[in-house]
């Protein structure tokens, strides 16, 4: 029996000292250290994104039900003009590497191929609502968390915790609230010629959403803002005009122009415009993930638009939903998410902190034989100057002459 106890003691030991530590943790917990004016800023300018999302919505609707026009990459190519127009003029002013033709020649593929997964997903989201339902669309959407984390954390080695996972729950929770209060008010809109086809176009479009964003990521927080846009922009008019070409041409004939439809074109321009312009500024203050979190709330602000404008029956399920997104969002902004290569940076720092403290506390343990020699060096320098003085002045100097402990923490500072 003695050497089970023995056994069973650290274990006992281990889970007194986690329950210990949680406590600590909780008494510790001090709210300003969580609601940040870096939060703040984040979750406003997220949902401003959400707000610029919700104005697409609301002018291509009435293009659609009140014009009759559905031309989702004639709007999409407005976008990208405006773009092009912009920052890759931007980029044609700069000089050195930062300059157009040197991006280009070093990276042209690659945006050609990050402009062509960018238009694909705009337009196969608009494509789906011809084969499915709004229900649909509006769960299966959220399919682009899960893949955002998931290439978040294969590329840009983000090391998610646990409770990012609980806060990513909680948002889809809020998600399920919002359809369900559309079910219950009969508005699941919609066609259902071919579900399944819809769906997938769904699912492709979150996918492709996910590769756009944390591509967008990298770029931001390791090149530049203004490339991005720029090139996006450049590669994006084209691919999308040629698309336009071969797909809508009939549709952009048959408009009737006028004052209205011109304004509402514009409208969906510059609300795109806008939002592609201050993505890329909350992805650098957070991240992709995040910045998705917080717009999953555009839906529900183009619902409380459409109470007012389309006669939508309110529900209190909408307001539910939009308290669990921002909790959700709060959550998982509240934790940090470190790269693999700052955890390494922090646990070699850690490392070579503690082993300098325990060379100052017991300066006879020696780690390396460099330190040792390095070590042994100065405090013979050390030495044979006080020898030397001594000599002058007279007094013996045994050959066991003690080492300040000042000493020796300076002659490991000088290694490190």
């Amino acid at each position: 029996m003695a050497p089970k106890q023995a056994e069973d003691a650290p274990g006992d030991t281990g889970c007194e000292n986690r329950h210990t530590g949680l406590m600590m943790r909780i008494r510790k917990f001090n709210p300003k250290d969580v609601f940040t004016w870096q939060l703040a800023k984040t979750m406003a300018m997220g949902q401003g994104l959400a707000v610029l999302i919700c104005g697409t919505a609301i002018t291509s609707q009435y293009l659609a039900t009140n014009f009759q026009v559905d031309t989702p990459m004639l709007q999409s190519f407005l976008n990208y003009a405006l773009l092009c127009a912009t920052y890759t003029t931007v980029l044609l002013c700069r000089t050195g590497d930062q300059n157009i033709l040197q991006i280009l020649k070093r990276r042209w593929w690659k945006y050609l191929l990050l402009g062509l997964v960018d238009v694909e997903a705009n337009y196969t989201v608009v494509k789906a609502y011809q084969y499915t339902t709004l229900t649909s669309v509006q769960l299966l959407d959220c399919f682009v968390i899960p893949v955002l984390i998931l290439l978040s954390w294969w590329i840009l080695k983000t090391r998610y915790r646990p409770v990012h996972y609980v806060a990513v729950c909680i948002c889809l929770l809020g998600v399920g609230a919002m359809v369900g209060a559309d079910l219950l008010a009969g508005r699941d809109q919609g066609s259902t010629s071919n579900i399944l086809l819809g769906d997938g176009l769904v699912l492709l479009s979150a996918a492709l959403y996910a590769v756009s964003n944390v591509c967008q990521e990298y770029t931001v927080k390791n090149l530049s803002r203004e490339e991005f846009l720029g090139m996006v922009g450049l590669f994006g008019t084209v691919i999308s005009s040629v698309q336009m070409v071969i797909l809508e041409r009939n549709e952009v004939a048959s408009i009737h122009w006028n004052w209205q439809v011109g304004l509402l074109f514009s409208g969906f321009a510059l609300c795109m415009y806008a939002l592609y312009s201050f993505i890329p500024i909350v992805i650098k203050l957070s991240s992709a993930t995040s910045v998705n979190l917080s717009m999953l709330t555009a839906d529900l602000f183009s619902l409380f638009c459409g109470i007012f404008l389309f006669q939508y029956n309110f529900s209190g399920l909408y307001l539910v939903s939009l308290v669990a997104i921002l909790i959700g969002f709060i959550t998982f902004n509240a934790v940090p998410t470190p790269t693999r290569q700052t955890d390494q940076v922090a646990s070699s720092s850690s490392s070579s902190s503690s082993s300098g403290e325990e060379g100052y506390d017991n300066p006879g343990v020696i780690h390396n034989d460099s330190t040792n020699q390095d070590v042994v060096v100065c405090i013979t320098t050390e030495n044979e100057e006080e020898q030397e003085a001594a000599a002058e002045l007279h007094e013996p100097v045994g050959l066991n002459h003690t080492v300040s402990s000042e000493q020796l923490k300076l002659c490991l500072l000088l290694k490190l």
